[in-house]
């Protein structure tokens, strides 16, 4: 009876936005994100767990969405996209888009913040590496579909940015202003483009 139960928690089926858990017992994996603490689905699948090894310094299950068939969203401009940077520039940052709005994409989509998208003043005082930084969550819009390689994503506006950082010390920060997040357990302050909550 026990294993039914086991196999019946492992077939939790998701769909995007869905709360999967919370950054004190779980880590976001595949198919997952995470935003104030809290990990969402951002794909449809079924959810599942997966427990740390022995050896881990982290002691918290990760949690993923596989086994995602439906066909996924196709970012379109004018909406609004939840991605995760893979690569800052002097002039851009690359993201591979996750979701578009509260939908998943199946196939891969990738998205390029230019300078001068990243905030609407002071354009030409913009520093790429103090706005983003690789495996950052941003929520961004959509503004073209840019060349055959990426969509044009901007970050302008006050509600668009980083939603999701890891410091150095591998904590979820905290966002404390428009530009800056904190580690909780450092303390240490780093630069950032942020989204307003």
């Amino acid at each position: 009876m026990v294993m039914e139960v086991e196999k019946e928690k492992e077939e939790v089926m998701v769909t995007p936005g869905e709360v999967l858990g919370y950054s004190s017992t779980l880590i976001p994996g595949k198919g997952a994100y995470l935003h104030n603490k809290t990990i969402y689905a951002s794909l449809t699948g079924r959810r599942v767990i997966i427990p740390p090894s022995s050896d881990s310094p982290d002691q918290r299950s990760i949690v993923e969405v596989t086994g995602h068939k439906a066909h996924g969203a196709v970012p379109e401009p004018g909406s609004i996209v939840i991605a995760r940077v893979t690569k800052v520039m002097a002039k851009m940052a690359s993201a591979d888009i996750m979701c578009v709005g509260t939908k998943s994409v199946k196939e891969k989509f990738s998205g390029v913040i230019r300078q001068q998208d990243v905030r609407a003043t002071e354009i030409d005082k913009v520093d790429m590496h103090l706005s983003f930084r690789h495996g950052d969550i941003v929520k961004a819009l959509v503004l073209s579909l840019g060349d055959a390689r990426a969509y044009y994503l901007s970050t302008a506006k006050n509600e668009l940015g980083v939603v999701s950082a890891e410091s150095i010390g591998g904590a979820t920060m905290v966002p404390i202003s428009y530009t800056e997040m904190q580690c909780p357990l450092t303390g240490q302050i780093e630069q950032r483009k942020v989204a307003k909550v």
